[in-house]
């Protein structure tokens, strides 16, 4: 088992962004490492059990770059949570808080089947909002979502909290504590 550190020290932290007093986490600069990124691929998927779920759902716009690798070498559907106006098809959407803002995402209305155990995938979890988001709208088409799995988790903020509070498990392959 890695502690994750050669992941870790790939991660670019940029003071006071996207406002004064953020520390926004880059995965950015993980991603530019080609055997980096697999291994990061590899070890999250090695987080889950690839049984315990039937597709990844990949939160717009880092988490599909995490969930398309996982859908690639797990042979799983990927479902695509998006900005809004990017869907051609009839959608369904949820607005939420960030610890920043306010945003909304939505799926098409016909991407999960009632009864289907979704696994969420997004590249950070800091408070939660947009997690807890992608749960209540998959959920409210009747998917299953009992595991969220991150990149990066910034303890501090809360997210997995209210992510655990709703019943899901949330996994990380690192966490920046004080952020």
């Amino acid at each position: 088992m890695t502690d994750n550190q050669d992941l870790i020290d790939l991660v670019r932290t940029i003071p006071d962004y996207p406002k004064p007093g953020i520390q926004f986490r880059d995965v950015s600069t993980l991603l530019l490492d080609g055997p980096a990124f697999r291994r990061t691929i590899d070890r999250m998927i090695a987080l889950v059990d690839p049984d315990s779920f039937d597709v990844i759902a990949g939160i717009e716009a880092r988490g599909f770059i995490v969930s398309a690798a996982m859908s690639y070498a797990l042979e799983k559907g990927k479902v695509m949570l998006r900005k809004p106006g990017k869907l051609p098809g009839k959608a369904v959407s949820i607005d939420y808080a960030l610890e920043y803002g306010s945003d909304r995402i939505e799926m098409h209305v016909d991407a999960i089947q009632p009864g289907q155990r979704v696994l969420l995938v997004d590249d950070l979890l800091a408070t939660g909002g947009t997690a807890m988001a992608g749960v209540e709208l998959l959920r409210g088409q009747g998917a299953i979502v009992s595991q969220a799995l991150f990149i990066v988790d910034l303890p501090d903020l809360g997210g997995a909290q209210k992510l655990s509070a709703a019943g899901v498990k949330p996994l990380a392959l690192m966490a920046f504590a004080g952020d």
